[in-house]
């Protein structure tokens, strides 16, 4: 798999922006990726140097299709990576 491949988003949220400052940052990737290949891929794509990668899966909400039908949004796989201290990536920084 290409880095692209592995990474599929930066989630963004307020919880995610406070463990940005921490130097924590944290992406949607690939059901299959695993930690050694999301090391790679975060240190290839922005330059950085990763000392952790912490990953979980988010389960599905159930949600609501129309009147009655009941349905789910589908689970997805979570890292929280851990860069050295003074790096940082740009898409987490405001102002």
């Amino acid at each position: 798999m290409d880095a692209t491949d592995i990474i599929v988003r930066p989630v963004v949220s307020e919880k995610t922006f406070d463990l940005a400052g921490e130097g924590r940052f944290t992406f949607e990737v690939a059901a299959r990726a695993n930690k050694i290949q999301i090391r790679e891929a975060i240190e290839k794509l922005f330059n950085v140097h990763v000392t952790a990668v912490n990953t979980m899966w988010v389960q599905g909400k159930s949600r609501r299709l129309g009147r009655l039908k009941a349905g789910r949004t589908p689970k997805w796989k979570k890292a929280i990576v851990t860069l050295v201290a003074g790096e940082s990536i740009p898409i987490f920084e405001t102002g």
